[in-house]
């Protein structure tokens, strides 16, 4: 992905500024972990970048606010799907 972690923490950051991206979207945009995405955002950049650590802050913050809304539209999907699928099937 990148020559160094700063590099890393550096493009995870602009990516989710640019695209306003969450934790796990950026994850699977650069193929590595949630986990690695969290720790390089919030623990490394602040040390190697500041001002873009707290731009992307500001963005995860409002995903995270937002989270419990996306979950339950997903759930309401994924019902209406199966309800859906259960009444073409008969």
């Amino acid at each position: 992905m990148t020559d160094t972690i700063e590099e890393r923490a550096c493009q995870l950051a602009v990516y989710i500024i640019e695209t306003g991206a969450t934790v796990r979207a950026a994850a699977q945009h650069f193929g590595i972990s949630k986990s690695t995405v969290h720790k390089d955002l919030s623990q490394r950049l602040p040390q190697y970048n500041k001002r873009l650590y707290l731009q992307v802050r500001q963005i995860l913050d409002t995903n995270k606010a937002q989270r419990h809304i996306r979950g339950g539209l997903a759930t309401r999907k994924k019902y209406e799907l199966k309800k859906q699928s259960h009444w073409q099937g008969h």
